[in-house]
């Protein structure tokens, strides 16, 4: 402890040597950097405009590619002087710019989630930032400036740079800047010589007093992130404007505003040209520069209204000239006419209460880490809109600038978040919210935000940051921001219980109680959650009671889920198989929260995680409730806000026990928006007059687009729901596969360590003393694997909510309980085999008893019952009810009647539906980037594990079974108590067929991944079970 003392107060000491640093002073955040503007870039000719390719513009340059590059691990051995004319860079690496130091295997991969990167490495007192492990890369490169740039004004621009930037040009200091999430901009006009070559040096740190605002829940990366470029400007230009729309009471008609700041400009005119999609002008205006501003007004009458779900843009071009007419320079600016406002406790869009069917979004690549390129961003704008979220919190921070332009574009709400969090401290007496030495730096995030993205009509909501406390700086922040825009709530998840300073009840990870007190509480404000449904390996389960909730009450309208995309990147094990890295897998002492990234609806390559299906199932917007289906009768309801479903035609299929006797298409009626209508689909009706007798009879519809959308094609399913007509017919679970004659008994064969029993062909052979099956064969051929048996199955791989709740501990006594065989008995009686096993489970006090029936023609039932000793006592619960046992490798296809294709549990199976499906075994193992359970299987009539040719083995029962078959033993995926960085990458697929045969297995849950449990009605507690099946060879 004395020792931990002297260190800390050693650092204190250290404090004055750096006072002069401007990486160490929280009140100075930049210097020389150019003020905050709209985000646009502004063209040489309307024709260019019109384009809107910067990359296209005589006005831009690119300085992305190959720089020389120097990376030290600590800040005391940067070089010193490198930006000079004279410095020799020849032994220097070669590095990417934009890129990244630790993924291009400079210094160390780190991902941490609540504490700062450098806890391992001094005390956390902001500002104070060391030396040690704060890495510094040094940048050079040559840069010619274009002599045809020469009069105007040279714009530096690097979109993002983590933690900090420094810039000299040509030797000389340019400037400073911090917030590593929004773009570093100078003016270097003075620094540069046209026509020629120029020396641009950059050097960007680790950390710097800046990073105690910037502990968000993801990987630490270091490095320039997004686009860099330079521009030029004429020297008369317009320098920021804003744009606002607002529409009456009526939302019909609108008013367009429009004011702007120029420089230079004075006595010269901007045209304001309004046109719509097509083109067509529809409002057009002309000022006169004065005192460097210029505003207009404009009365829009019913134009296109821009929603998510209607993302229409108009386009205002802004056209600076000189007196004499000649242009000096055009922006195009997208505009959206939408209202946003708060009323009666609900968060209404153009008058409109839309429900928030959102997930987090982080900039992440896992090739490049915060290097998203505008196609992976395309990518996951197209997900989101097969996946129906409607809306994204840029979390924790602003994202890369292109992606607010594709919210607008193809129709996302947002909720826009600056890059604010102190997390590490946030548990503490002196959160960074109450710290105010960072009062300013607070604010100016918060400013950079708002001011640049001002004019995106997808932003409906601004966020002040995430998990920083509460205090005055939050407050200063929120009172900034509601003076300057006064067209959009402002919410913060730290103030959620603090209305005067916080306009929407966001809290994270709320239950399903909290909502529901919500709706009967009195707090003026809508309740939209900031983050729900922890997403984190195989989960989601309870998703279907958010939105039973959601749906249920009026002032809850959504939430945001934790989060879109898993976090982990790409990387090597040691024996150099490819794996996604998580926290710890690099660094001899690295803070990490694990695998505590990877909660995402989809994983870093983009492929869907299976709970992906069921939020794309909830968030769906067509809704279909039977009314009488032997009728035709359907009730059809539209939850879209403001578009009817005149693009979508209903297809249906009706199976009998999974095969299909009958499809066909269904026009919709006019059902508007928000509309409920009863239809009668009478081919449905005559359909079902022609059904099979004797079978499950299912209706499955789907909503089709009947032309292509933007990011959907044609004929895309949108919306799905399956019913059952009649029920499935478990009673005939256990008949014959053909008939018996009277004279064919089963045939046993008993031997000191074993006993057999044989009927047509099989043999089961059953170990008297464990009391277990060991070996099946059929017609002389061995299906079951040498050393496994039958056995009785209480554990499941844990899962990540799993260990968050530390059930993988509480209910460890199920993972391997000793059972005691106390009685062995085996008979034939009536041509009928007869096995009977007995045991005892010490702890929790248990009696299991198995019995064995094997029939003349060779199938086996097999029931397996619990009883309970010791009720009294409360013990931990089981994550399964079941049996489990091992197949030969040939067994390697499924087929079966049940829930599908994607895996299911029982509180996450509404998107599957039931039906008959076929697939491999290896394509039942999902690979979570730290393995867990995977590949379950709910509501199972029937089940078969066979080989090429169709044999194999059938498991039926006298109610659905929960079933999956595995190229892994439960241990392979089982971390055992504790996470060891385990990967799916490390696994070796075993050569054969691991087979679970469960009569329940315990939920997912969802609330979060640290502490909660399934729900009630999805938990087996201990008690008396008992269930049974039939295995019947397949020939």
């Amino acid at each position: 402890m004395r020792k931990s003392i002297l260190i800390f107060l050693a650092q204190l000491i250290l404090l004055p040597v750096f006072a002069d640093e401007v990486w160490l002073d929280p009140k100075v955040n930049s210097e020389n950097e150019k003020p905050d503007v709209a985000d646009y870039f502004a063209y040489e000719s309307l024709e260019q405009a019109q384009k809107g390719e910067k990359s296209q513009s005589a006005r831009f340059k690119s300085i992305e590619g190959t720089w020389k590059f120097n990376f030290v691990k600590n800040y005391y051995d940067r070089p010193e002087g490198f930006w000079a004319m004279d410095y020799d860079d020849s032994k220097w690496d070669d590095f990417q710019v934009p890129g990244l130091f630790e993924i291009y295997g400079y210094g160390d991969r780190i991902y941490t989630n609540v504490t700062y990167p450098w806890n391992n490495e001094h005390p956390v007192n902001p500002p104070y930032i060391g030396e040690r492990n704060n890495y510094v890369g040094s940048y050079r490169n040559q840069i010619t400036i274009p002599d045809s740039w020469r009069g105007q004004r040279i714009f530096m621009h690097i979109g993002s740079a983590t933690s900090n930037l420094k810039v000299w040009i040509n030797g000389r200091y340019v400037g400073y800047s911090e917030d590593s999430k929004m773009e570093a901009e100078f003016d270097i006009t003075d620094f540069v010589e046209f026509g020629r070559s120029n020396l641009f040096a950059m050097q960007i740190m680790r950390w710097c007093d800046g990073s105690y605002l910037e502990d968000q829940d993801f990987w630490r990366f270091t490095g320039i992130a997004r686009e860099a470029f330079l521009y030029c400007r004429p020297q008369a230009h317009i320098d920021d404007y804003r744009v606002t729309t607002d529409l009456d009471a009526a939302y019909k008609n609108a008013v367009l505003q429009f004011e702007a700041s120029l420089n230079n400009a004075d006595g010269r005119s901007v045209a304001l040209r309004l046109v719509d999609a097509s083109g067509k002008e529809v409002w057009s205006d002309k000022q006169t520069v004065k005192d460097g501003a210029v505003t207009a007004s404009a009365s829009i009458k019913n134009p296109n209204k821009w929603t998510a779900e209607t993302p229409y843009l108009y386009t205002l071009y802004l056209t600076l000239s000189d007196p004499d007419g000649s242009l000096i320079e055009v922006i195009p600016q997208k505009v959206g006419f939408r209202k946003v406002e708060i009323r009666d406790r609900q968060l209404l869009v153009n008058g409109q209460p839309v429900l928030i069917k959102g997930a987090n979004r982080h900039d992440m690549d896992p090739d490049y880490g915060y290097v998203v390129s505008l196609e992976r961003m395309m990518q996951d704008i197209t997900i989101m809109k097969e996946m129906n979220i409607n809306a994204v919190r840029t979390s924790h921070y602003p994202n890369d600038p292109r992606w607010y332009d594709l919210c607008d574009k193809y129709g996302i709400y947002m909720v826009a978040e600056a890059n604010v969090e102190g997390h590490g401290m946030m548990y503490g007496p002196n959160p960074l919210a109450r710290n105010l030495d960072y009062e300013l730096a607070h604010l100016e995030r918060n400013q950079s935000n708002v001011i640049t993205y001002k004019n995106h009509p997808s932003i409906i909501v601004w966020s002040i940051g995430n998990e920083d406390g509460d205090g005055q700086n939050i407050v200063t922040c929120y009172k900034w921001i509601k003076e300057y825009d006064k067209t959009r709530p402002v919410q913060y998840e730290g103030a959620t219980n603090s209305p005067d300073h916080c306009d929407i009840h966001c809290p994270m990870y709320a239950d399903y109680g909290a909502m529901q007190r919500h709706e009967r509480g009195n707090d003026p404000r809508p309740m939209i959650l900031c983050e729900y449904s922890h997403a984190m390996g195989n989960s989601l389960g309870g998703f279907k009671e958010y939105w039973d909730i959601i749906r249920d009450c009026r002032s809850v309208q959504g939430a945001f889920v934790w989060d879109f995309v898993d976090q982990a990147v790409y990387g090597t094990n040691e024996e150099g198989n490819v794996i996604f890295q998580y926290g710890g897998d690099e660094g001899r002492y690295p803070t990490s929260d694990g695998n505590f990234n990877c909660n995402g609806l989809i994983a870093p390559d983009r492929r869907w995680n299976p709970h992906a299906y069921e939020a794309q199932y909830f968030y769906q917007n067509i809704w279909v409730t039977p009314i009488d289906l032997g009728k035709g009768q359907l009730e059809i309801y539209n939850e879209n806000f403001f578009i009817d479903l005149s693009a979508y035609r209903m297809e249906y299929v009706l199976t009998a026990d999974g095969v299909e006797f009958a499809r066909g298409t269904y026009k919709l009626p006019k059902i508007g928006a928000q509309q409920r209508v009863k239809t009668t689909v009478s081919a449905i009706a005559n359909a079902l007059k022609q059904a099979p007798a004797d079978k499950e009879i299912l209706l499955g519809v789907e909503f089709l687009l009947n032309e292509a959308e933007p990011l959907l094609p044609k004929d895309f399913v949108v919306a799905r729901n399956q019913f059952a007509v009649t029920d499935y017919d478990f009673s005939t679970y256990a008949e014959s596969a053909g008939d018996v004659k009277a004279d064919e008994s089963v045939k046993m064969d008993e031997a000191v360590a074993w006993v057999s029993m044989e009927a047509a062909g099989v043999v089961y052979t059953f170990n008297k003393r464990s009391g277990w099956l060991d070996y099946i064969d059929v017609d002389g051929r061995q299906v079951t694997r040498n050393g496994y048996s039958l056995k009785t199955d209480f554990w499941r791989a844990p899962t990540d909510n799993d260990f968050g709740a530390n059930s993988q501990r509480r209910m460890a006594v199920w993972r391997n309980p000793q059972l005691r065989t106390t009685s062995f008995k085996c008979s034939v009686e009536d041509g009928y085999g007869k096995i009977s096993v007995e045991y005892e489970i010490e702890s929790p006090n248990s009696q299991i008893s198995l019995e064995y029936l094997i029939s003349p023609d060779g199938q086996l039932e097999v029931k397996q019952t619990m009883k309970a000793l010791d009720t009294e006592t409360r013990h931990p619960d089981l994550f399964r009810f079941g049996m489990t046992m091992v197949m030969e490798g040939d067994y390697d296809r499924v087929e079966y009647y049940g829930r599908g294709p994607i895996e299911n549990y029982s509180d996450r199976n509404s998107s599957q539906w039931i039906g008959l499906f076929r697939q491999t075994v290896a394509e039942q193992y999902y690979p979570y980037i730290r393995p867990q359970e995977t590949g379950n299987k709910t509501d199972v009539r029937w089940w078969r594990v066979v080989d090429a040719s169709g044999k194999g083995l059938e498991f039926t029962a006298p109610a659905p079974l929960s079933m999956s078959s595995l190229n892994y033993l439960t241990e392979d995926l089982d971390e055992g108590m504790a996470k060891r960085n385990l990967h799916a990458g490390d696994l070796t697929p075993r050569p054969f067929t691991v087979v679970h045969i469960d009569n329940a297995q315990y939920g997912l849950a969802c609330v979060n991944s640290w502490g909660a449990t399934p729900l009630e009605p999805y938990k087996i507690h201990y008690g008396d079970h008992s269930y049974s099946f039939v295995i019947r060879p397949i020939r």
